[in-house]
């Protein structure tokens, strides 16, 4: 019932009682104008207006009980749609989709079904059969019975006795006994179909329309969750090959310009042979060796970068930690000391993760060719509302506003620049001869960027 119907109710059930109690006054004195009579007519009265505050407040008090249970259930899908709401990965997303659904209604079962273009299904998830009732059942259903029926947007599937129900077809030996079923279907645009069950709610009781209300509600939550796990891979997906393939080529324009040296460096040592200048064609041998040692390690960099650049973007993995397996393998390979600091923990779009690190490998990929370093740093850290990206070698140095051509790498600083820019940062260099190069990368922090419990100092005690 509405406040505002109660509210007329009572005015109405007060102005009622008083013209009522009026009337009979006017009537009954007359005849009976005794003290005892006018006692017993107001012990009446009162005795009908205390009834009349009761009854008034036995609908506040029902008013009041259904808002603190609409309360508690939005505060309940609240939490849940911000739990399912922060995975990325599908599979994770569905598995909470039907724990929290379970929870919701509080109901002893539940089910999601992801179904093909023809209705079979793909994936059945559970909540409430641990895992020796689910082997004790066989295999998964296949879309037939009950969980063949199809449920348009905007529909529900509601059955008091599954047992009786002409289109149910039983259930499999080993199958734990379910009385009823609630069933809604979850619509979104993403290439996915799914429906989301329930089944015997813990009091007995049947489902009812707040159940499926309730139920119809967290659906479309979990939709929004799996348009946006779609998309987050689509994107994925998408920067990782753009990546993959502006990489072949720049390593096979790399490793054709070595091979070419290679090629005229052999054609050299074989005339320096035919005519016996050994000298000769001792040093153009070393400069052979060395060119096949640089090719060499520029094919196992990129190969490395390769595999680091497939993980940027990964559901449940942040940057710090790519980069920190990164620079591990790296200094393996370059052989030189790589201290890391990654206090900042966070994780930006697939596309913006992915030029970040690309920016960091191309500066580690300068201090291994260029700089001499023996030892380099490498910072990750958020301050003063800003992402910074820190790698400082201890090497030679250069002068940034003049860097010779041979001193310029082919990850060189401009296209470093151009990637920091395509995120919405930028790129400084400090260095001078002699007292090596520091690579700054500062980037705005946004209200997108996903950061952890730990950045913010927020404390997590959050049919067949």
């Amino acid at each position: 019932m509405k406040l505002s119907r109660l509210k007329w109710i009572a005015l109405g059930g007060v102005a009622t009682y008083v013209v009522a109690l009026d009337t009979i006054r006017g009537r009954l004195l007359p005849h009976f104008d005794s003290p005892e009579t006018r006692l017993l007519m107001n012990a009446v009265a009162a005795l009908g207006g205390v009834f009349l505050l009761a009854l008034a407040f036995h609908f506040v008090e029902l008013l009041h009980r259904r808002v603190e249970a609409r309360n508690a259930e939005l505060l309940a899908l609240h939490h849940a749609a911000l739990e399912i709401s922060g995975e990325l990965d599908l599979e994770t997303i569905l598995q909470k989709v039907v724990d929290r659904a379970r929870e919701l209604v509080s109901t002893r079962y539940g089910a999601l079904a992801v179904y093909d273009t023809e209705g079979r299904i793909l994936a059945f998830l559970t909540s409430g059969l641990d895992t020796e009732a689910r082997a004790r059942i066989g295999a998964p259903p296949v879309g037939r019975g009950l969980l063949g029926v199809e449920m348009p947007a905007g529909t529900a599937l509601r059955v008091d006795e599954i047992a009786r129900d002409p289109r149910s077809v039983g259930f499999p030996a080993h199958h734990p006994a379910m009385t009823s079923l609630l069933a809604v279907p979850i619509t979104c645009r993403a290439p996915f179909r799914g429906n989301l069950y329930l089944s015997d709610k813990l009091d007995g009781s049947p489902f009812g329309d707040e159940d499926e209300r309730t139920l119809d509600r967290f659906a479309t939550q979990t939709a929004l969750a799996v348009e946006a796990a779609h998309l987050h891979h689509q994107m994925r997906d998408f920067a990782v090959a753009e990546e993959r393939l502006r990489l072949a080529h720049e390593m096979h324009d790399g490793q054709a310009q070595v091979l070419a040296s290679v090629n005229a460096t052999a054609q050299a040592v074989r005339e320096f042979l035919r005519t016996g200048r050994i000298a000769e064609a001792s040093a153009q041998l070393d400069r052979l060796a060395a060119a096949s040692r640089e090719l060499y390690a520029e094919v196992r960099e990129g190969i490395l970068a390769l595999r680091a650049a497939g993980g940027a973007g990964e559901s449940g993995r942040e940057l710090h930690e790519i980069l920190s397996e990164y620079v591990a393998q790296w200094q393996d390979q370059a052989n030189i000391d790589a201290r890391v600091d990654l206090r900042s923990r966070f994780r930006l779009s697939a596309g913006n993760e992915l030029q970040v690190l690309r920016i960091a490998q191309e500066a580690l990929a300068n201090v291994r060719k260029h700089s001499g370093a023996r030892s380099v740093r490498v910072e990750l850290t958020t301050e003063e509302g800003e992402h910074r990206l820190v790698i400082a070698d201890d090497g030679h140095g250069f002068d940034p506003a003049s860097p010779k051509r041979t001193e310029t790498p082919r990850f060189g600083l401009a296209t470093m620049r151009e990637r920091a820019e395509a995120v919405g940062g930028r790129l400084e260099v400090e260095s001078s001869a002699g007292a090596g190069t520091r690579v700054m990368l500062r980037l705005p922090v946004r209200r997108t960027d996903m950061l952890t419990s730990e950045e913010v100092g927020f404390d997590e005690t959050g049919d067949r």
